[in-house]
């Protein structure tokens, strides 16, 4: 608490709201993305979809351009799949207890931790990667494979049962300072029974699905030809990934017209 009162984050601009619907998008955000990426997003996001009417009741092409660039687009067709769900199920309110979070699209147990922390204040325990580093560092500091449910038992003994929202927000913070200063050093999280390293990026088929996804937002109509010379890519690739982005809810999938000019195979676009 000492070194959040000191140096926390504290102009993030989803910590100085009690709105449960800019709380949401922000958790979402920022499942596998770092904060500085998400700023600039969560502000032109929240000023396009300020609430969830607004959010279940957008084209779906517009809410992907509002994510371009943000990454894992299957959060933002998940948080607008939510959105409609909270509308027809809670009322148009989130709901408040975690066993109903966690039936929405998208949320899972980490989410629906923080989201009963941060968005009610309620004392609820929840694992992310900085509140792990800073209790391997602290509590386990010779183990060499720490469990969560390991944390778990200490995040109990430790939490602030009167203000946990605070006591999150400073875990986290003091967690990302630990995280710059051991840089040279030894990441405390590769002790983790549940460390993974992630896949590169480059060449993978992640990357080529948001090349895909971008393309097809800025343009009505793209054919599998046409993406693979564009990118550089083998048209059987390309024909695989258009279907799994159709069969997800990205694309929509339909046969070119007959007549001299018809293309030949199918058209796709975005799904809206």
């Amino acid at each position: 608490m000492a070194f959040y009162r000191a140096h926390g984050r504290h102009d993030m601009p989803w910590r100085n709201t009690r709105d449960p619907y800019r709380i949401l998008v922000s958790e979402i955000m920022l499942q596998q993305t770092q904060v500085n990426r998400v700023g600039p997003f969560y502000e032109n996001f929240i000023k396009q979809f300020p609430d969830f009417a607004a959010l279940a009741g957008a084209r779906t092409g517009d809410v992907l351009r509002a994510w371009k660039g943000l990454g894992y687009n299957r959060r933002a067709l998940a948080l607008q799949q939510l959105s409609k769900v909270v509308l027809e199920k809670f009322n148009g309110k989130l709901p408040r207890e975690r066993e109903a979070l966690e039936s929405l699209p998208g949320i899972g147990k980490g989410t629906s931790g923080s989201l009963m922390a941060f968005a009610f204040n309620r004392p609820e325990i929840f694992i992310e990667t900085n509140i792990r580093r800073v209790f391997i560092h602290h509590f386990f500091p010779k183990k060499k494979i720490v469990t969560d449910a390991e944390i778990e038992r200490c995040l109990i003994r430790t939490i602030d049962r009167k203000n946990p929202r605070k006591w999150y927000w400073a875990l986290m913070d003091y967690g990302t300072e630990l995280g710059r200063a051991r840089r040279s050093a030894t990441n405390p999280n590769r002790r983790s029974a549940h460390y993974a390293k992630q896949a590169k990026f480059s060449g993978s088929d992640r990357e080529l699905r948001g090349k895909i996804l971008g393309a097809s937002l800025g343009r009505k109509e793209i054919i599998p030809a046409g993406v693979a010379l564009r990118f550089n890519e083998p048209v059987a690739r390309v024909e695989r990934i258009m279907a799994l982005l159709t069969k997800e809810g990205f694309l929509k999938r339909k046969m070119a017209k007959g007549g001299k000019n018809a293309t030949k195979g199918p058209i796709y676009c975005i799904k809206d």
